[in-house]
């Protein structure tokens, strides 16, 4: 087995070693989504949100989820292989999966000090901001890379004439 592979935590595991990390002085940054199909835009914006701290943490969608979110024919990735790719990179140090529709339970529970999404999120509507600045930490908010995401992939696939 790969070693990344123990980047892959449930959550109880992932506590522990966000606790562990805490522990030794670590800034934690948590940041979410769905990471369907993973993309240059994903790999800027995970680079950029490991350097707001020291332990990056993905949580990702469980295929159920983003069913209920984005529709039946979503995920396109199963949920394992999307977390064993995130984990892959080197700048991640973290994969927990939820099964929420939003992130706030796993957000509470894992108490980072650092949560990120991107800038096409007001700070107001960042899901769990709220919490993480009452606990003393902070929100921020990371540029896109214009023009790609994972459903204008998709729509281009299905209409290679829609690019």
């Amino acid at each position: 087995m790969e070693e990344y592979l123990s980047k892959i935590k449930n959550q109880s595991e992932m506590k522990k070693v966000v606790e562990k990390a805490r522990g030794e002085g670590k800034k934690i940054v948590f940041t979410n989504g769905c990471f369907d199909i993973l993309h240059q835009g994903h790999v800027r914006y995970l680079s950029e949100a490991k350097n707001c701290g020291d332990y990056l943490i993905v949580g990702i969608n469980s295929d159920e989820s983003i069913r209920n979110i984005k529709g039946k024919n979503r995920p396109l990735i199963p949920e394992g292989a999307r977390a064993e790719l995130l984990a892959a990179l080197c700048f991640v140090d973290g994969v927990v999966i939820f099964d929420e529709e939003d992130p706030l339970a796993i957000i509470k529970y894992l108490q980072p000090q650092i949560l990120v999404k991107g800038a096409d999120w007001a700070e107001n509507d960042i899901i769990g901001a709220e919490f993480i600045k009452k606990i003393g930490g902070e929100v921020k908010r990371i540029p896109l890379v214009p023009d790609i995401s994972t459903s204008d992939i998709i729509r281009r696939i299905i209409d290679p004439n829609s690019a």
